[in-house]
């Protein structure tokens, strides 16, 4: 027997964390499409996360278009690339691959790696993604966010690109980000869709001025 036969075929290769995000994202384009509903997507998802094996992965798409994103692809050797990207925000391991809220909140902020793609989802409640402090796995970045009667709040820091380009019925995208980061800096581009819902994307907050009390208004006005 050839040592050709022992190597297993696609189907039983282990499914890695890179091809259950690309499986997920069909999902999400899917139900944004009206393909699915919530339940099968929130169903689906699960499945696609315990899934170990890429053969387990097919079927959970096999009704769905965009097949060819989601063909099993074998590792790429690793190669020394030069790396122009700053060194404080790009590299490790993504910490976290997805937020949701339904009737509630969720949040992810602090020090925190963010995968190359990263899933958003509220459904009548609020998701804030601060993105200040985060490192990132990869140069891009992909934030898939979908907002159903509820929020998603993205929050990104002065040297990070970001490009959104989500779409909105009944609801909208906003992008108060007028900057783009140095040469070389990490990309995050923002899509998805917001059904009578909203996804904000900005900068680093600043705090807001404090109100002057009644006395203090006085004082100026006769000053």
């Amino acid at each position: 027997m050839s040592e050709q036969s022992n190597i297993p075929g696609p189907h039983e290769m282990r499914a890695s964390d890179a091809d259950r995000e690309r499986f997920a994202k069909v999902l999400h384009d899917a139900m944004a499409e009206g393909r699915l509903t919530v339940p099968e997507l929130e169903q689906r998802l699960d499945d696609v996360y315990a899934a170990k094996t890429f053969g387990e992965l097919e079927p959970l798409v096999r009704d769905l278009p965009n097949q060819q994103v989601i063909a099993y692809q074998r590792p790429a050797p690793p190669q020394a690339a030069a790396d122009t990207t700053p060194v404080d925000r790009v590299g490790g391991r993504g910490t976290s691959s997805g937020a949701v809220a339904v009737l509630s909140g969720a949040e992810r902020k602090g020090p925190w790696t963010v995968p190359p793609t990263f899933n958003a989802f509220a459904m009548m409640g609020g998701v804030e993604i601060d993105l200040t402090h985060a490192r990132f796995e990869s140069r891009e970045t992909v934030i898939q966010a979908v907002a159903l009667m509820g929020g998603i709040e993205i929050v990104v820091p002065p040297d990070v690109t970001v490009y959104v380009t989500g779409t909105g019925f009944l609801g909208g995208f906003a992008n108060s980000v007028r900057h783009q980061g140095p040469p070389g800096s990490p990309v995050v581009r923002v899509t998805g869709v917001a059904i009578m819902g909203g996804v904000d994307v900005s900068t680093t907050k600043q705090p807001k001025p404090k109100k002057l009390k009644k006395s203090d208004e006085q004082k100026q006005i006769d000053g």
